[in-house]
């Protein structure tokens, strides 16, 4: 599957959050939403990527963007996860089943590896893509270019 790009429609979807709550991304319309995809739970770039979002939350909700972590990680494996890391707020989406659907929708599903790549994806308030970004799997994404991003869109 392709890549999602700039000015397409984000794919909706209904995930499972750590807490077990059902996330639909089309219930965020009005606001900006990252969809911060990591590889794998319980990892040291991974844990860091997360924990920024949570760290930095007064400011995504100041430019009116919700953040979400996503990964192919189980639900009650993101729960302990985030409770590991102390992620009391951010929501982490587990794309665990069907294995990877929504990273292979957005073009993101990593098959020999079977997990997401790392990646940004800045969604619209009108549900369309403004920013894309892949890294390296052990590249931490610089939480200013995020904000810069948000800040330029």
């Amino acid at each position: 599957m392709n890549r999602i790009t700039v000015g397409d429609y984000a794919p909706d979807f209904v995930l499972k959050d750590n807490r077990g709550e059902e996330i639909r991304l089309s219930d965020y319309k009005g606001k900006k939403v990252l969809l911060s995809w990591h590889p794998l739970a319980w990892t040291r770039v991974c844990a860091e990527q997360m924990k920024a979002l949570e760290a930095n939350l007064a400011e995504f909700e100041k430019h009116n963007v919700v953040p979400l972590g996503l990964s192919i990680d189980s639900y009650p494996c993101k729960n302990a996860w985030a409770k590991e890391l102390g992620i009391a707020q951010v929501k982490l989406l587990a794309d665990f089943w069907p294995h990877g659907e929504i990273a292979g929708k957005y073009g993101l599903f990593r098959t020999p590896e079977g997990f997401s790549e790392r990646a940004n994806v800045l969604v619209g308030e009108d549900g369309k893509v403004l920013w894309v970004k892949t890294y390296d799997i052990p590249e931490l994404p610089d939480i200013a270019e995020v904000f810069n991003q948000i800040k330029n869109r």
